[in-house]
């Protein structure tokens, strides 16, 4: 597209663009024009180098540094003012990064504890309780009851070590949807409050009240009253069950620990996606899916129980702007033939709108963006069976402690070995509602756009 071409100003002229069937055919001629317009119109609008980005960027990094002072955490002032907690940073910051908060932490409580063991097979040995006792072994089981006891008395069990613990998520993070592209944050109590800023609109002002405005020398100042708050990040118990023959046990210890690394990162990354998509919220993390994410927008469906083309334009013109070079499409198995023989009418006849990429390389992509498909979106004619979303807005809190233990007791009868491995992570949307755009226009816009009913 050449570079004369005009950039929509505001979402609603990027929808009316976008259903002006001649100026569609322009925009999609090629991929490069596509690409071209999709980067223009984000950056004009919010995107990466612009003021604004800076400054929600510099304004939440104040709040919380003030937060670490109230709590009488003076440390480093240049620490302080190296956090980086713009949702919208890849460079991997201090505190926001999903590698940081998977990765091996050397200050996380199972560190103190990797010494003792050699490996996986090790600490699996160790902990089995038809391992004949020992000195060394009753030492070390000591030595785990009591780590697990200082950080999760209420857990019970033994304290996973930091090297096993980073190498479960890690292989985690491959089957991940969420973890991946969330702001992760590394939790060091089992409740860490973060803040947020109250943004309703940017008409007037941007994030809850700052104000920027032109006016003569010696003029007096307009007054500004921003809206900052918190959520709290308070980590909830995930366990995990898994109950062993002892033969196997006894057979081949070593084929089962090799087991626990495959099969225990993907049952625990399935159950974390689960619940930071759907999550009530309530013993659980509270998902970015549905009403309860008070910042969501559910847009309305053309059609009943179908997804059209209409659809999916109304859905990129309400994303955040400055998001749309972050964000992903998220949907459900069964809404993917629907997207694959997409049309578009045009006057009495219409033609067919590849809209998917099918015949590119995985993964398959909407408008530039990737499309994840996932079983844990809703039904086909459900809210949310196809959704938009930036996750660097959705937060997750790891404690970044493990606990293990084995017994008997459960599966006694069987003459099997129940293994139990308790995780403490939480998660949560960062924003508090949808924004009204400054130019005043009824169609707000969100990071966390879904399909509705």
């Amino acid at each position: 597209m050449a570079p004369t071409k005009t950039v929509p100003r505001n979402a609603a002229e990027l929808a009316e663009m976008l259903a002006d069937p001649a100026k569609l055919k322009e925009v999609m001629a090629s991929k490069e024009s596509l690409t071209e317009f999709i980067d223009s119109y984000g950056q004009a609008q919010q995107g990466d180098g612009t003021e604004l980005n800076r400054l929600v960027a510099e304004e939440t990094q104040k709040v919380f540094a003030q937060m670490l002072r109230d709590n009488g955490m003076k440390g480093d002032k240049d620490a302080i003012r190296r956090l980086d907690l713009d949702p919208q940073n890849k460079r991997g910051g201090m505190l926001t990064s999903h590698r940081q908060g998977t990765a091996y932490n050397a200050a996380a409580p199972g560190a103190s504890i990797d010494k003792h063991f050699e490996n996986s097979v090790d600490y699996v040995h160790t902990i089995w309780h038809k391992t004949k006792m020992t000195d060394d072994i009753g030492e070390k089981l000591s030595m785990l009851r009591n780590a697990a006891g200082s950080v999760s008395p209420a857990d019970g069990g033994f304290l996973v070590p930091e090297t096993l613990r980073a190498q479960l998520l890690q292989i985690a993070l491959e089957q991940s949807v969420v973890r991946p592209l969330a702001t992760v944050i590394p939790m060091d109590s089992a409740r860490v409050p973060m803040p947020i800023i109250d943004s309703t609109t940017n008409r007037g002002s941007v994030f809850g009240g700052m104000i920027a405005y032109w006016g003569e020398e010696s003029a007096a100042l307009q007054d500004a009253n921003p809206q900052f708050g918190r959520v709290e990040l308070d980590a909830k118990k995930l366990t995990g069950l898994s109950a062993v023959p002892n033969e196997l046990l006894q057979d081949s210890i070593v084929s089962f620990a090799s087991l626990i690394e495959t099969l225990w990162p993907q049952a625990l990354a399935f159950s974390e996606d689960s619940a930071f998509m759907t999550g009530t919220g309530s013993g659980m993390p509270l998902g970015f899916f549905g009403p309860k994410n008070k910042s969501a927008i559910p847009v309305a469906r053309t059609t009943s129980s179908k997804i059209q083309y209409t659809d999916i334009v109304a859905m990129y013109a309400q994303m955040l702007p400055s998001s749309l070079s972050n964000a992903v499409w998220i949907c459900a198995p069964d809404a993917l033939p629907q997207l694959l023989q997409m049309s578009l009418d045009v006057g009495t006849g219409g033609n067919s709108v590849f809209v998917v990429n099918a015949a590119g390389p995985a993964p398959m992509t909407i408008f530039g963006r990737p499309l994840i498909i996932s079983e844990k979106a809703g039904q086909l004619g459900a809210r949310g069976d196809i959704a938009f979303v930036d996750l660097s807005y959705y937060l997750i809190g790891d404690r970044q402690t493990m606990t293990a233990d084995s017994s008997t007791d459960y599966r006694f009868g069987s003459d099997q070995t129940t293994f139990r491995i308790i995780q403490r992570v939480d998660g949560r949307p960062w924003l508090q509602s949808a924004i009204t755009p400054q130019n005043g226009s009824s169609k707000k816009l969100s990071p966390f756009i879904e399909l509705a009913a």
